[in-house]
């Protein structure tokens, strides 16, 4: 029922495969998902949703602000659940793992390297690549 609910605050039609994919990424373990993952999940589930479907359902859903899609580089586009606050990433290089992270220096820093300049800082966004030490 939430997710229904979420689909018509966004001005989006309930459907079936609205409400699948909504919920699959609510309750995934994965917090980050490509339309790949999304339609595997899917399919494991034993729900009959096709992986065009699931392609055009994820932009529709990022136009509607449901999700956030992040291009990382070296990798495909993954989408995760626009329902907390902002936050910045870190990806594993050599793994793919995607880590969020919120650091308050680094917002303030932010702000004032953009004020120096004569700037508003509107939004913005931080990924960091890394690789785990030995």
């Amino acid at each position: 029922m939430v997710e229904n609910n979420e689909l018509r605050k966004a001005g989006l039609k309930v459907t079936l495969p609205r409400v699948k994919i909504l919920q699959m990424l609510d309750s995934a373990d994965q917090r980050h998902m490509s339309a790949e993952d999304v339609y595997k999940s899917l399919m494991e589930a034993g729900e009959d949703v096709g992986l065009a479907t699931v392609y055009r359902v994820l932009t529709q859903f990022e136009g509607a602000g449901l999700v956030v899609r992040h291009n990382f580089d070296g990798g495909h586009a993954v989408f995760e659940l626009a329902d907390t606050g902002h936050h910045d990433h870190m990806v594993d290089v050599d793994t793919g793992e995607v880590v969020e992270f919120v650091d308050h220096d680094i917002e303030k820093l932010q702000h004032r390297i953009a004020d120096s300049h004569g700037y508003d800082l509107v939004d913005h966004n931080l990924v960091l690549y890394v690789r785990r030490r030995k």
